[in-house]
């Protein structure tokens, strides 16, 4: 236990007795923390949108003013031809453009179907995919309250977990899985690397320390981070962004150690493998990116090729993804949360005895 306890200070005091390397440990991860919170956002707000009325009516004229009065809608470009309306979109002037029908305010006097045009940019294509369903949803509660005498009966729709579907709560507690595992991943690949640029591994490999105290020394830093950052961004989110906590403190620990030192078992592993920081600064971004892209945070993985959903299996992000999501949002119960956290558990005892194995088979 003392070698122990002298391997854990000796790694603690190396990565905080530089002021510089302090900041280091903590800054980036405030900033991207704040960064990706807004940056990071499928809402679509501030649109310019082109119309182009060939009916004029009243019914015309209260459609535009639904989508003139909409937050999501920033102005209103009036477009007196078709021509103007393919220069408006060329131009990118406006992301859509909607085209009402000559005879669109008579099939809705004669209670005949009315058909609504909308011409997408298609170089935006999620944005403008998102825009025509918020043209959608105005369009249809135009309808509905047009056709409300004749049929009363109407649709409440209900939001679970998020009822203003605000993509911030969405947001936050998957950049608590994102940025942790980038800062652990970096910390931890640095430690062996660090060690042989300074010259200082050939001094481990005399030592009387044995392969797993040096090991457990390495990963006592990294691990301390990231439990710090997690409790850090824990209390930013509820306070600084209203993101609610609704689940138990203990199940979003116990998360987070396990995940970890899943990621402490990769960093050690990159670290392993080089020579120098600079080669292991590198290898902890080719590592750290595929993570994040098979994680389903940019993307659904049922969105994915069959043989990379497989691939997802592998990916500890994946895992505490749901984890922290469910755990702030809807409160997981304890058997779900145990339901992700045993291929955790798997993934670590293999990402830390490969790094073990592989830590002992270059020091001899």
């Amino acid at each position: 236990m003392n070698r122990l306890r002298a391997m854990i200070v000796k790694e603690i005091w190396a990565a905080l007795r530089d002021p510089k390397a302090r900041v280091i440990l903590i800054a980036p991860a405030l900033m991207q923390l704040f960064i990706f919170s807004y940056a990071t956002t499928l809402d679509v707000t501030n649109v310019d949108i082109g119309v182009l009325d060939r009916s004029g009516g009243i019914h015309a004229r209260e459609l535009v003013a639904r989508i003139d009065g909409s937050p999501t809608f920033r102005t209103i470009k009036r477009l007196e031809s078709p021509q103007a309306l393919r220069t408006a979109i060329d131009d990118q002037e406006v992301m859509a453009a909607i085209v009402i029908d000559p005879d669109f305010d008579r099939r809705i006097d004669t209670h005949q179907p009315a058909t609504l045009g909308v011409v997408l940019d298609g170089r935006k294509s999620n944005a403008a995919q998102i825009v025509s369903g918020y043209i959608g949803r105005i369009a249809g509660e135009m309808g509905a309250d047009l056709s409300a005498r004749s049929m009363p009966a109407g649709t409440v729709v209900t939001h679970w977990y998020n009822p203003s579907l605000d993509f911030i709560w969405f947001t936050l507690p998957s950049l608590i899985a994102l940025i942790t595992m980038i800062g652990a991943v970096a910390v931890t690949s640095q430690s062996v690397a660090r060690e042989r640029e300074l010259g200082t591994f050939d001094q481990l490999m005399v030592s009387p320390l044995r392969i797993h105290e040096i090991v457990i020394g390495k990963m006592v830093p990294p691990f301390l981070v990231s439990l710090f950052n997690g409790t850090m961004f824990l209390i930013l989110a509820q306070i600084m962004f209203g993101v609610p906590f609704s689940g138990s403190l203990i199940l979003f620990y116990l998360g987070l150690t396990v995940y970890t030192l899943t990621l402490i078992g990769v960093g050690l592993f990159v670290s392993s493998l080089c020579s120098t920081q600079q080669q292991a600064f590198l290898g902890s971004f080719v590592i750290s990116t595929p993570l994040i892209m098979l994680s389903g945070y940019a993307s659904p993985i049922e969105n994915m090729p069959g043989w990379m959903q497989i691939i997802t299996y592998a990916d500890p992000v994946r895992y505490f993804l749901v984890i922290v999501q469910g755990v702030f949002l809807k409160g997981m119960s304890a058997g779900a949360v145990f339901g992700q956290l045993w291929p955790l558990v798997i993934i670590a005892v293999i990402t830390l005895g490969g790094s073990a194995w592989l830590f002992r088979a270059r020091m001899e």
